[in-house]
């Protein structure tokens, strides 16, 4: 569960990586991210994930980039840095210095004007944060970004279901079938019927997608998004159904709002915003132009230095 009430789920798919670190049982750990998880444990664990660029783990380039990386996750960000530092292919150079937020633009993307579910106090803890960062001088503009979610949703469901084509042996054998998760073996089967049209047209959208961060990015130095839609739920749920009345229409919806780093390759930090009135934490994440690793997590030390909630520490049962 999470370091801060195992009663509630810790995130996933680094949930145990994260747990360790927000209850200090570890001092850095790492993990992969294709739909959040390396961020979305951040969050609902109160401490720092980094999903890099996807080149700085693998050392190469790939047309279209990787909706998947490996990446650090720390108990602050100079651990962070220095995990990163040990197992990426590229090195980011020079020393790291927090960096001068007075003179940086931020994009406050929110719950993209409605369009994404969130829990009552998701937005406000975020927003809360991103007024101290203002209050260095920094330009914090709520924007939403001019492109239609419905169909960058589609995109990123036909692109995900398409990589679960090389499980396929697992269903077409009845020897392993029965021991699939429903889930997975649910994705398997949309990745049947998915064709070389559905791919053509992921492919369209998404190259449309990069147009736009390229436009957002040319007005402003960092996107802020949620790093997740609620709070941490019950660990024993597989999964949210409804967020606020809404519901959710597969099981991977409620984390919708990571795939739009994920589907740009962006480099990503979740870093805290503090608690709910429950104590349940949460994290917003803030993307950068691809390749400009080193300013997110500068943003990241800068960050630490006007908040203090990596300060705070959970309550531990002594052991028996």
């Amino acid at each position: 569960g999470s370091a801060w009430n195992p009663a509630l789920t810790a995130g996933g798919s680094s949930g145990g990586a994260a747990s360790g670190l927000g209850t200090h049982m570890l001092p850095v750990a790492d993990g992969s991210d294709m739909m959040g998880s390396l961020r979305n444990p951040g969050a609902f664990n109160n401490v720092i994930g980094f999903r890099p660029s996807v080149n700085v783990m693998s050392g190469t380039e790939s047309v279209p980039r990787a909706l998947s990386t490996s990446g650090p996750m720390g108990r602050n960000t100079a651990d962070t840095i220095a995990l990163l530092d040990t197992i990426a292919s590229i090195c980011l150079d020079g020393d790291f210095n927090a960096l001068d937020l007075s003179t940086s633009k931020f994009a406050w993307m929110g719950n993209l004007d409605g369009y994404l579910a969130m829990e009552d106090g998701v937005l406000d803890l975020c927003e809360a944060s991103l007024n101290q960062v203002a209050a260095t001088g920094a330009s914090v503009e709520a924007t939403t970004p001019l492109f239609n979610f419905n169909d960058l949703w589609l995109c990123w469901t036909t692109l995900r279901h398409g990589g679960r084509a090389s499980m396929r042996r697992y269903w077409d054998d009845p020897e392993t079938r029965g021991l699939l998760k429903d889930d997975l073996a649910w994705e398997i089967q949309q990745s049947m019927s998915i064709t070389a049209g559905d791919k053509s047209n992921a492919n369209r959208i998404r190259q449309a997608w990069d147009r736009e961060l390229d436009r957002l990015f040319n007005q402003y130095d960092f996107l802020v998004w949620p790093t997740a839609q609620l709070f941490p739920y019950d660990k024993n749920t597989p999964w949210p159904t409804q967020i606020s009345g809404r519901s959710m229409d597969t099981y991977h919806r409620w984390m919708e709002v990571v795939m739009y780093a994920s589907l740009g390759g962006l480099p990503t930090v979740n870093v805290p915003v503090g608690f709910d009135a429950q104590s349940r934490p949460m994290g917003m994440q803030v993307m950068g132009r691809y390749g400009e690793d080193k300013k997110v997590l500068e943003f990241a030390l800068a960050y630490e230095n006007i908040t203090d909630f990596l300060d705070a520490r959970p309550n531990l049962v002594a052991a028996s």
